[in-house]
């Protein structure tokens, strides 16, 4: 949550401009990059999460990954993309919206485009959450800020 324990839940777009911006590469992917702020804590959301984002041109999300607990949607303001949407790419531009229902298909981002593509991103922010990475055959466990990592070739149904 944000520093302010009790935020307006009202933040005006001149104030949105002065928030810090974050930015994120995922380490799976080296041409990863993300940068935005963090709306839903500005006005102390704390079971969503949504961020004012862009990828710079050249760039892309995170990684190819889906969740099992946590539904996420993407809102284009501007620009254009590629999404990568279960083995399919389709490319998206202001005012195209994807959602992710869990357990989700397999998404990703990215822009080969000249201009950054600048979206709002959100979900859920649950305790726990379990997401896919297929190309990498990997699967994250996250409990809290724990988060571990295992090979699907390593998974074993419980006897």
């Amino acid at each position: 949550m944000s520093e302010n324990q009790n935020p307006h839940p009202l933040i005006r777009a001149e104030a949105i401009k002065q928030l810090q911006e974050h930015s994120f590469s995922h380490p799976w992917n080296n041409n990863s990059e993300i940068k935005g702020v963090f709306l839903g804590e500005a006005v102390g959301l704390q079971r969503i999460g949504i961020t004012l984002a862009h990828i710079p041109p050249g760039k892309e999300s995170f990684i190819y990954h889906s969740h099992q607990f946590e539904e996420e949607f993407i809102y284009i303001l501007s620009g254009r993309g590629i999404a990568e949407i279960d083995d399919e790419e389709f490319e998206v531009g202001a005012g195209d919206f994807m959602g992710f229902p869990t357990p989700s298909v397999a998404h990703h981002l990215h822009n080969p485009f000249d201009e950054n593509l600048v979206y709002i991103v959100g979900g859920e922010r649950r305790q726990v959450d379990i997401a896919d990475f297929p190309r990498l055959q990997k699967r994250m466990f996250r409990n809290g800020r724990e988060v571990q990592i295992v090979d699907w070739d390593d998974l074993k149904p419980m006897q």
